[in-house]
């Protein structure tokens, strides 16, 4: 047991993660998860509707569904406050907080928390924390490069340090509705490269003639010579004409869905890849930990693998356990300069 899970052993809190298509709440006494609640409502809800009703009525939800279901497990204990990080504190969520400037470690991070009430989502306080920007502060568009921001990041990266799951300096690689690579050094997030790949294949698959050639769902393995198939043909061709190889396969009765799924992944891989490569976030000798789907997540190593690049592929697990800890530092360092009350509990400054 290291330092941070001999920390704070009775602080009870609740901890959200918001993203763009899920909400995520877990209760915890210390480093112990007592229940746990989601439901796929995310701020991409909010862009929809124009109003953040739904996130708010769902918040509420989760977090009363978390609360009875620990009611027995905490007794007269209660949680002392709900600690939040991703999209929630976007324009889109509850509270809008203004990105901190890479580099971004956790005193930075928790610096920039901020408390804020919702007695409409529940009487708890809520710390709300700040992303992480890198890159020019102001905005142009003839600038070369107007940088990067991150919701949600920058807490699993300060975990997964915490933990030890990474050593900078490293590259962070995060597969979700969008695919992001973090660069860390000294233990601090210093800048991101941000792709919309997640959103676009999602779209592929439901928006266009590709439906048919790729099938609904992610799979659950990849087949590898279709993955370099699909790398290869992007780097020949492009991604737009790589994705349109995909419906000709299919015409031509090549392969499964699965495959054909594999072949578009793969030039989705290589165009993030190549830019990444280029940009020299990803180098000779980088070390990579990647986090998301597995499949998508081992995809990625195998592309890496063939330019010399070894990843380690967290579980869900430890990407859970990461940002839960990264969370819990966060909200250790609120209360130990009081901006947060633990009701009379004591907590070590171990963490």
């Amino acid at each position: 047991m290291n330092d941070l899970e001999k920390s704070n052993e009775q602080l009870c809190a609740i901890y959200v993660d918001m993203g763009t298509t899920n909400t995520r709440v877990w209760l915890l006494r210390g480093c112990e998860v007592l229940a746990q609640a989601s439901k796929q409502v995310g701020v991409r809800n909010s862009a929809q509707e124009g109003t953040t009703t739904a996130l708010r009525a769902t918040l509420k939800e989760l977090i009363a569904a978390v609360q009875n279901q620990a009611k027995q497990l905490l007794k007269s204990r209660a949680p002392v406050c709900v600690a939040a990080a991703g999209m929630i504190g976007s324009p889109l969520g509850l509270a809008e907080l203004s990105h901190i400037t890479a580099p971004a470690g956790v005193r930075e991070l928790s610096a920039a928390a901020a408390r804020f009430e919702f007695p409409d989502v529940t009487p708890l306080p809520f710390l709300l924390v700040p992303g992480v920007r890198s890159g020019p502060i102001a905005a142009d568009f003839r600038l070369s490069d107007p940088g990067d921001v991150m919701r949600g990041e920058e807490t699993l990266c300060v975990g997964l340090h915490a933990l030890g799951l990474v050593e900078p300096p490293a590259v962070v690689l995060t597969l979700g509705s969008h695919w992001k690579a973090i660069r860390l050094a000294d233990g601090k997030i210093q800048e991101s490269v941000t792709s919309l790949s997640g959103e676009m294949i999602h779209a592929v698959q439901t928006e266009t003639i590709l439906a048919s050639s790729v099938g609904n769902n992610w799979p659950d393995k990849m087949t590898p010579d279709w993955l370099e198939a699909g790398m290869t043909e992007q780097r020949r061709s492009g991604l737009s004409r790589t994705l349109f190889c995909a419906r000709l396969l299919e015409l031509k009765n090549q392969g499964t869905p699965q495959d054909r799924f594999a072949y578009l992944l793969g030039a989705f891989i290589a165009s993030d890849l190549d830019a990444l490569v280029a940009r020299r976030v990803l180098a000779d000798n980088t070390r990579v930990v990647i986090s998301g789907h597995d499949a998508t997540a081992r995809a990625w190593a195998f592309a890496l693998a063939r330019m010399s690049l070894s990843a380690v592929v967290l579980t869900e697990e430890e990407t859970e356990k990461a940002f839960l800890a990264g969370l819990n530092q966060i909200l250790i360092e609120q209360i130990l300069i009081g901006a947060i009350s633990t009701g009379g509990s004591t907590i070590s400054s171990a963490a």
